[in-house]
């Protein structure tokens, strides 16, 4: 296509990339999502505890069991993953992986999540310390390295070779994050303003659909804490009842708090079951439960009836979301 057949209508008509700071009070939920989060990425280095066998050791293995070597896949594993060292800076990845999936909404792009501005310089506080815990793990498996290598060559036996371990451990762990922008970048706009409000658009698309991620993984979350509480509270399991644990409740209450922060407030549906869920468990303790027969028969009832309302939204989504569109 030609340029010079190529019109743009006034900045007034098209779409905008709203800035840091804007926020229009008439926005849709999707345009309050782009005005109030932006992209975080995580990036976690870490070093593969199992390698592929060479083909004359798999063609090696498949001879063992006179199979085809073309049917077999082999690998071998080169650390003790449930050493107390390794065990320790694996526990810092979960806590900085948690932390990434706990304080942000779900995005289309795979590796990005969406976070609250406001919530920025928090998060950056807390995996700098994340990262410094990991480093400090790092040193501590360095300690014990030459220990597992030993371990390794006695279990690996012929299957051993000191060149598949790296001794620089730092430059193998790592944790990384940083903020990529979602919006096409301005100096597109004199570039090519058709193209500019096309990625716009684009952009305006992903934010639609990342709302949609929110509510579905928001309803999925408290579905899913829900009936887990609610089949403990009523004994279901037949001759082998389920045990009731605390966790039952307070993973629920850490959910109700963890979307009453993160609530991008896009469906009204959704946020009356999760306050009915707030209602009913808030202020309960699991011992209570325990102890009170009438009181955890009356929360099972009400959270049942949470489940069945939740169901029903989940059923009639996708004809809001048709809707919401139309408007």
């Amino acid at each position: 296509m030609s340029t010079a057949n190529l019109t743009t209508g006034s900045p007034a008509s098209e779409p905008h990339a709203l800035g840091d700071n804007e926020v229009n009070p008439m926005a849709s939920v999707s345009e309050r999502l782009q005005a109030e989060t932006t992209a975080v990425r995580l990036k976690i280095h870490w070093p593969s505890v199992r390698k592929t066998l060479s083909s004359d050791q798999t063609r090696q293995a498949a001879g063992t069991f006179d199979a085809d070597t073309k049917s077999v896949s082999a690998s071998k594993k080169l650390l003790d993953t449930n050493h107390p060292a390794f065990r320790a800076a694996t526990a810092v990845r979960k806590q900085a992986a948690d932390h990434w999936k706990a304080n942000t909404l779900p995005y289309t792009e795979p590796g990005m999540r969406l976070i609250k501005r406001v919530d920025v310089p928090t998060f950056d506080v807390f995996m700098t310390s994340v990262r410094a815990e990991l480093n400090e793990a790092v040193e501590q498996l360095e300690l014990h390295f030459d220990e597992l290598i030993d371990q390794a060559r006695e279990r690996l036996g012929d299957l051993f070779d000191p060149a598949d371990y790296d001794m620089n451990l730092h430059r193998l762990f790592g944790i990384e994050w940083d903020y990529p922008s979602c919006n096409p970048p301005e100096y597109l706009l004199q570039v090519s303003p058709q193209l500019y409000y096309s990625e716009c658009s684009r952009v305006q698309r992903r934010f639609d659909e990342a709302v949609k991620l929110a509510e579905q993984a928001f309803a999925d979350e408290l579905e899913q804490l829900v009936t887990h509480l609610g089949e403990r509270l009523r004994g279901d399991g037949g001759d082998s009842p389920k045990v009731f644990r605390d966790t039952a409740v307070t993973n629920l209450a850490e959910f109700l708090d963890r979307f009453q922060r993160l609530n991008i407030r896009s469906d009204d549906q959704l946020d009356r079951l999760v306050a009915d869920a707030r209602r009913i468990v808030g202020g309960v303790v699991p011992q209570q439960l325990r102890e009170q027969s009438e009181l955890r028969q009356r929360v099972a009832t009400e959270l049942s009836r949470v489940e069945a309302s939740l169901e029903g939204w989940m059923t009639e989504r996708p004809r809001r979301s048709i809707l919401r569109r139309s408007r």
